[in-house]
């Protein structure tokens, strides 16, 4: 068997069912990983969502094995699951079933309502699911399941001893109602109950797909995802038994040898956001973890944004030195009054100006005046006469005259040389980000387009949140260009005292 052919199978049997089954990705992908991996699964929701139809097409895709379909009720017996009574061994004095066409000679299985199964099935049923195993009478036999598709419209009551049940199904999917108006549309009013899936999948290739998947290696971050998606679960008491982490493995193995990867990378973790949650609240959550978990891997501009902000930050507490008397802006203030009370005069004392307006550091003064070199000030926070506002150079002027205060508006040699370099450092990192972030976002979009596994909303979303590294490199930018104005001192910032000794 080609991989490539099994592949293709796969993408027809889902073009198939996309078309019949709508709103229904995210369970046609898991149910068919599902039975490639051998694994089993819930579909959990209320009643008339097509449940029970979407298992038991699903399960018509099988060619060459057995299938085994049953309602269980409370009253259900072993015989209605496993097989009557054999009266022959019963003439012998032993204890056995007629197991043929029952259960233990299944190689798919759809059990309805799964969690009203009682006492008297369930630890035969158990032993069937995860071992593979049923004892009949004095015979252990081997059981040729791979798939038991459960469908239940509740979850099992906490007192009723089905968790271990519970947990043997691997995949869970929340089946809802349809949501879109025109996908209703179509199922109600048009003629679709004749669907016969025409691709098929043979049990032959299901077991070659699992022998090759067996020894895949899977790639270093995978590894440190999946530890650090325990750690995180644990901690929000969200705990998945040991035998579930071994077997979740085993499904990423397989879902990237059907993809014909020669190893699991980082997109296949996708899929445990269908593995890992025990009640439907938990699943948006663990969504979320696991998609950005996904998504930080490669390029990561976090540290680079951090040490930018560090030198320009640096650089502020090197140049805010502390002005000798407070200054507002006259204009600022009178706009600021005219917009919250509408008033028109800019005539007011004695009411406190907002602190945006005011300025107790020259950094400050400086890049306000920059913004708005025709705007006037007050000294001292005076208001008795608004009208006796002055110029950012007469500030300046009089501070130099009365206080002896000259501006700092430039770096010291020393540390301009050392913050010159450290600029040119991480300009030349962000420059090499931005190439990085290009390169992967083309990688990753030909490694989602190969991946079958992966929903288009999932792939929307990740390339969404994979894009918001743009975002980062663009506040950078901005980061580094104001770090670059600083240290060029801008002429702006030259202030000439004889010059403003004519304009006072």
């Amino acid at each position: 068997m080609k991989v490539s052919d099994l592949k293709n199978t796969i993408i027809n049997i889902k073009q198939e069912f996309s078309t019949y089954f709508k709103e229904r990705d995210a369970e046609i992908n898991g149910s068919l990983l599902a039975l490639l991996s051998g694994e089993h699964v819930l579909l959990l929701g209320p009643p008339g969502t097509a449940k029970t139809l979407l298992a038991n097409k699903i399960c018509e895709t099988i060619e060459g094995g057995n299938f085994f379909h049953y309602l269980l009720t409370r009253f259900s017996t072993p015989e209605e699951v496993f097989g009557p009574l054999s009266l022959k061994a019963l003439e012998r004095d032993e204890f056995s079933r007629r197991v043929e066409g029952y259960l233990p000679t299944a190689h798919i299985a759809l059990l309805d309502e799964i969690f009203k199964a009682n006492s008297s099935i369930l630890n035969s049923l158990l032993t069937v699911l995860n071992e593979r195993k049923y004892h009949n009478g004095k015979e252990v036999m081997d059981v040729p399941l791979f798939s038991v598709f459960g469908a239940s419209n509740e979850l099992p009551e906490e007192d009723e001893g089905l968790e271990a049940l519970y947990d043997r199904f691997l995949f869970r999917f929340r089946v809802d109602y349809i949501q879109h108006e025109e996908n209703l549309e179509r199922l109600i009013f048009e003629n679709t109950e004749d669907f016969v899936p025409s691709t098929k999948l043979n049990i032959e290739e299901m077991r070659e797909i699992q022998e090759r998947a067996r020894n895949l290696p899977v790639d270093p971050e995978v590894r440190t995802i999946v530890k650090g998606l325990r750690r995180e679960l644990k901690n929000s008491n969200i705990f998945v038994s040991d035998r579930r982490w071994k077997k979740i493995v085993n499904v990423l193995r397989v879902a990237s040898a059907v993809n014909g990867h020669s190893s699991v990378n980082r997109m296949t973790v996708v899929l445990l956001q269908h593995v890992l949650w025990d009640v439907p609240e938990q699943k948006e959550t663990i969504r979320k973890l696991i998609l950005d978990r996904v998504v930080s891997g490669g390029t990561d501009t976090g540290k680079l944004k951090l040490d930018v902000f560090d030198l320009k930050n640096s650089i502020y507490r090197c140049l805010q030195n502390e002005l000798p008397d407070l200054v507002a802006c006259n204009k600022c203030y009178a706009e600021e009054k005219k917009t919250t009370d509408g008033m028109r005069s800019s005539r007011f004392s004695g009411i406190k100006p907002p602190k945006s307006l005011t300025f107790d550091n020259t950094l400050d003064f400086l890049k306000h005046h920059t913004e708005f070199p025709n705007h006037t000030y007050i000294i001292g926070l005076d208001y008795s006469n608004l009208n006796s506002s002055q110029s950012f150079e007469s500030v300046a002027e009089l501070f130099r005259r009365k206080y002896g205060f000259e501006f700092k508006i430039s770096l010291d040699y020393g540390d301009k040389k050392l913050y010159e370099k450290e600029y040119k450092h991480l300009e030349e990192r962000l420059n090499y980000f931005k190439r990085q972030i290009q390169e992967e976002e083309k990688a990753l979009e030909k490694t989602l387009r190969e991946n079958i596994w992966v929903s288009e909303q999932d792939t929307q979303e990740i390339l969404i949140k994979y894009r918001s590294k743009n975002t980062d490199t663009y506040e950078i930018a901005n980061y580094l260009n104001e770090i670059r104005l600083l240290l060029e001192k801008p002429k702006v910032f030259d202030v000439s005292f004889e010059k403003a000794g004519e304009v006072a």
